[in-house]
């Protein structure tokens, strides 16, 4: 049964495990193989077991930090069988060589690559400030900014390895093979109208989302980021990220797109 995974197209199944372990492979320098230790991506797929040595995750130069792999559990992937381990009991695959046919594809599908064009991406790994993602082949990492409008603390609570995401292309060079898309492009900005909705003036309710540069990003229930300072009777550290505060509207700025105000209690 391992055998017939040998040689087929792409497979696709989800990462249950990154664990050490021990595999053969082949030496590059000398053409041998040898056994080594390292970190393998484990997916099962129709009770064959399947593992994932780390120099198969990865093209050449765009390697990851084992911090990053270790946290792909749940992460769907593709990948191509290359081998039996018949004394480990298992087969040995390469995301790398899958990853690259996707990109051919995607390369030569100007419907796909336009900018503009609506596609998805799989989340393959999540940490508090950046995401992920792999989309035809590309491993892209996205910030909290290219996410969504609305500021998020911790993108680990909002998103999970395994996750597929709808996202807008923004931008390809095929020379370079280079990929640009924004998750946050798909949805509506929610400063659209808000001067309506939060006149300069207002008192509103909002919870602080962090802390940048000296000032306070808080988040309106309609999603509205409003940026923040305290008034004179206030100091930073009576407010941490969560905490649930009154503001007032002071101003907006139409070319940055950005709404402007001042933190008056904490609720």
């Amino acid at each position: 049964i391992y055998a017939s995974y040998r040689g087929r197209s792409a497979l696709t199944g989800e990462i249950i495990g990154v664990d050490p372990l021990s595999i053969t492979v082949r030496n590059k320098q000398t053409g041998t193989m040898e056994r080594k230790t390292m970190y393998c991506a484990v997916v099962v797929l129709h009770r064959v077991r399947i593992v994932i040595p780390a120099p198969e995750m990865w093209e050449s130069g765009q390697e990851r930090p084992d911090f990053v792999f270790l946290n792909m559990s749940g992460a769907v992937i593709d990948f191509i069988v290359t081998g039996v381990d018949r004394e480990g009991g298992y087969a040995v695959a390469s995301r790398r060589m899958a990853a690259r046919a996707q990109r051919y594809y995607f390369s030569h599908r100007p419907a796909l690559h336009r900018e503009g064009s609506r596609i998805t991406c799989r989340v393959l790994s999540v940490g508090p400030r950046r995401c992920l993602v792999e989309c035809y082949g590309h491993d892209i990492n996205l910030t909290q900014r290219e996410m969504r409008y609305t500021a998020i603390p911790d993108l680990r609570e909002e998103y999970h390895p395994g996750e597929e995401l709808d996202c807008i292309v923004t931008g390809f060079d095929p020379e370079k093979d280079d990929l640009q898309i924004s998750v946050k492009a798909t949805q509506s900005n929610p400063f659209d109208g808000a001067e309506q909705r939060h006149p300069v003036g207002s008192r509103r309710y909002a919870t602080i989302a962090g802390k940048y540069g000296g000032g306070v990003f808080c988040n309106l229930p309609d999603g509205t980021v409003c940026m923040c300072n305290y008034s004179y009777q206030h100091e930073d550290s009576e407010f941490q990220s969560g905490d649930h505060v009154t503001l007032v509207v002071q101003r907006f700025e139409r070319d940055k797109r950005q709404m402007y105000g001042k933190i008056l209690s904490k609720r």
